[in-house]
């Protein structure tokens, strides 16, 4: 009984820990592309930004990673216990979903352009892929 407690305590720590570094460095990216929206049309209010990243075509490949975050909180809260097959698959997501790339997709490539942009998004980026590389024993 114990152990499971403790194994499930241990698997929402790591979902937590997942969640908070993939919000950081959705916030930075949504500051990058943000700032190059503001380049070309002026500056928006926090409000406009919100419109804009539901609903501009700019901001859409930032979805994908969105997605990812609301697949954890689902796992977090759900009252079912969490398996070590969801997790193990939730990692491979991020994993290849944050795999950038000259000539992949469009989130590969504009998160490509995004980590060569801001030293910033770098440094979330490493803080993810360091957590995950630390794959805690389920």
């Amino acid at each position: 009984m114990l152990n499971t407690l403790q194994n499930r305590i241990t698997q929402h720590q790591l979902l937590t820990n997942i969640r908070i570094k993939l919000l950081h460095l959705h916030k930075l990216l949504l500051d990058t592309e943000r700032i190059r929206y503001e380049q070309v049309r002026g500056r928006v209010s926090k409000g406009e930004l919100l419109q804009l990243a539901i609903n501009h075509d700019q901001f859409a490949w930032l979805h994908r990673l969105s997605e990812l975050i609301v697949q954890i909180d689902e796992l977090i809260h759900s009252d079912e216990p969490i398996t070590s097959e969801a997790i193990a698959a939730l990692i491979a997501d991020v994993q290849i979903l944050l795999t950038p790339d000259e000539v992949g997709n469009d989130f590969a490539v504009k998160y490509d352009m995004a980590l060569q942009r801001n030293p910033d998004v770098v440094l979330a980026h490493a803080d993810v892929v360091t957590l995950l590389a630390t794959k805690v024993q389920l």
